[in-house]
């Protein structure tokens, strides 16, 4: 089997474990957006699923890509599994500690209402203390085990919000059982209730990693483990800013019910670009571990770039294809015209999250030269903008500002990443056809969707043109893998 089949056959099977619980998370929509009270309560679960995000990345700190950088050190194999674990279990616990008993000020200070802020901390707890467990599969090249685990989270979640939101009313008048579990206007803490039991199951399937290490901490191996994962923990909050925190400014700058209306329906609109993420997020699942384990082939250059070059191929076909079908994925997922109006923006965050896929695979020469300070370097660059520009465009803009200010600061990071990589990891990318196949597909979505707004008629036709160039370009090469 080649190396790409092998990536690629890898991608597939961690893009079962992304794209099938998040394919459940994206029905989800239809749930929400029909049985909360509209974009006001789906603007709060918004933004509290975003504070959830922001402090994932905390809790992680860098760790889980130290483990994967220190596991192919003959020198430390067999410790980074036990040294990265013990140092996430007990700052998990530290920070749990503190959260639980300093409630009231956080409240304060993120804008988080102490009923929803007990589940959050429970959750962050839940999930952190799985991080080591997951990376430790992904290294192990067991992708079966790990997406299994993670469907099961995400059916448990899914199930219990159909059940909590959709059935529990009516069945708490004629099951006399069920009447204690069902509170009116409870409906925001049943979504998380729903994955504070989704993330405890989770954790105990994992539990078995806990009790098959030697539970021995190597200081010196945790401090380089610390110093490396340091970028990456300051790449990982600025990329949660980048991704998230538009949808808390969204609140504070417009504030009150303006603010939560306009996240809830710039949130509902932006899951039309979940097909771009899953795509992206298993692609990079599969790549990462690949990545590091070529580091010393001869011929890793010309691998990544090959890599890179069929991302871009299959982004684009993702990007121009949800565009030709945004009518019916419109009304398919989210139920309440109230949404709609942010429509306008799934064009903008589709192309955004295609530069940030195309991010991380340039990423690739400051992980494998341990020159991860770029990262961070980058990724701030990519915050500030995102900061700079929501501050500056949402008074005006709202949700737009916010989309454009993805955009901006996503594709200003891939060019800032291939910029520095050619100095210190030069990587031969094909730019002609990089170039042709972006050019290419932002045009045809543009014409498709704002100037034609997206008629079939001409939609469809662009994308089947789009293919058959795809296809007259790139057959000698895909040719040549499925013979490997």
């Amino acid at each position: 089997m080649s190396v790409f089949q092998k990536l690629f056959k890898q991608t597939f099977i961690y893009g079962l474990a992304t794209v099938l619980p998040r394919m459940l998370s994206f029905l989800l929509v239809i749930v929400h957006t029909k049985y909360l009270e509209g974009p006001l309560s789906y603007g709060r679960v918004t933004i509290l699923f975003s504070w959830i995000i922001v402090f994932n990345v905390i809790l992680a700190y860098g760790m889980e890509t130290s483990f994967f950088r220190f596991l192919n050190q003959n020198r430390y194999k067999n410790k980074v599994a036990s040294t990265s674990a013990i140092s996430i279990v007990v700052t998990t616990m530290i920070f749990g500690v503190l959260a639980f008993f300093g409630q009231d000020p956080i409240s304060s200070l993120i804008g988080v209402e102490k009923e929803f802020l007990r589940y959050v901390i429970l959750i962050l707890v839940l999930d952190a203390l799985v991080i080591i467990p997951f990376a430790d599969l992904r290294a192990k090249e067991r992708p079966i085990k790990y997406s299994v685990i993670k469907i099961v989270n995400v059916i448990i979640y899914a199930g219990l919000n159909v059940f909590f939101l959709i059935f529990l009313p009516e069945l708490s008048e004629k099951v006399r059982w069920l009447k204690p579990i069902y509170f009116e206007n409870f409906e925001i803490q049943y979504v998380f209730l729903s994955l504070v039991v989704a993330s405890g199951v989770t954790l105990v399937l994992m539990l078995p990693f806990y009790f098959k290490i030697q539970y021995k901490f190597d200081k010196e191996l945790w401090q380089k483990m610390m110093i490396y994962g340091a970028p990456i923990l300051i790449s990982g909050l600025a990329f949660a800013i980048n991704e998230h925190f538009d949808k808390i400014l969204l609140e504070w700058i417009l504030g009150g019910e303006e603010g939560l209306f306009d996240s809830g329906a710039y949130a509902a609109c932006y899951k039309l670009a979940l097909f771009m993420t899953l795509f992206a997020t298993a692609f990079r699942l599969g790549i990462e571990p690949f990545f590091f384990s070529h580091a010393t082939d001869k011929n890793a250059p010309k691998t990544y770039a090959a890599i890179t070059q069929y991302f871009v191929v299959l982004g684009s076909v993702i990007l121009l294809g949800v565009i030709t079908f945004s009518d019916f994925l419109k009304e398919f997922m989210i139920k309440s015209p109230e949404y709609w109006e942010a429509m306008t923006v799934v064009p903008i965050i589709l192309l955004a999250n295609l530069c940030l896929g195309i991010y991380h695979n340039l990423s690739v020469w400051y992980k494998i030269t341990d020159k991860t300070k770029f990262g961070a370097y980058i990724s701030i660059v990519g915050a500030i903008i995102t900061l700079a520009l929501n501050f500056l465009l949402i008074p005006k803009y709202s949700y737009l500002g916010s989309a454009i200010a993805t955009l901006a600061a996503y594709s200003i990071m891939m060019l800032l990443s291939w910029y520095f990589g050619r100095k210190y990891y030069p990587i031969p990318y094909n730019l002609k056809k990089i170039t042709m196949y972006l050019i290419l597909s932002i045009s045809f979505s543009i014409l498709s969707f704002y100037v034609f707004e997206s008629n079939y008629l001409i939609s469809i036709p662009l994308l089947l043109l789009f293919l058959v160039i795809l296809y007259a370009s790139e057959k000698r090469e895909l040719k040549q893998i499925l013979k490997k």
